[in-house]
């Protein structure tokens, strides 16, 4: 990263510590770091690029709250079959699941 950069996320992430607000680094793009603040009803990714620059994408709750029904929106919508195994190991416990229905499970 350059020393630029590296100072922006210095300075920022001392900003959170001074206002007590809890925050988690990644790495999840090459060159660039991410530091997610959760705060109540929001999300902040703020990503710190080895060119200088800063990206932030936001997360914004509607205010509403499901209950555990939804849970199964989860299962449905976002995660496919072909990326469920049936084979566990010890990084992955999802595939217990696999032939379980969602209702016998919660």
């Amino acid at each position: 990263m350059k020393g630029n950069v590296f100072d922006k996320l210095v300075v920022f992430l001392q900003n959170l510590e001074q206002q007590k607000v809890s925050y988690m680094l990644g790495h999840h793009r090459d060159e660039a770091i991410m530091v997610t603040v959760v705060m109540p009803g929001e999300r902040w990714e703020v990503e710190f690029l080895s060119c200088g620059s800063v990206e932030v994408e936001k997360f914004i709750s509607n205010g509403e709250i499901a209950g555990e029904e939804a849970l199964s929106e989860l299962f449905t919508k976002y995660l496919q079959p072909e990326n469920l195994s049936t084979e566990t190991s010890q990084n992955t416990v999802v595939g217990a699941y696999c032939n379980t229905p969602l209702q016998q499970i919660f």
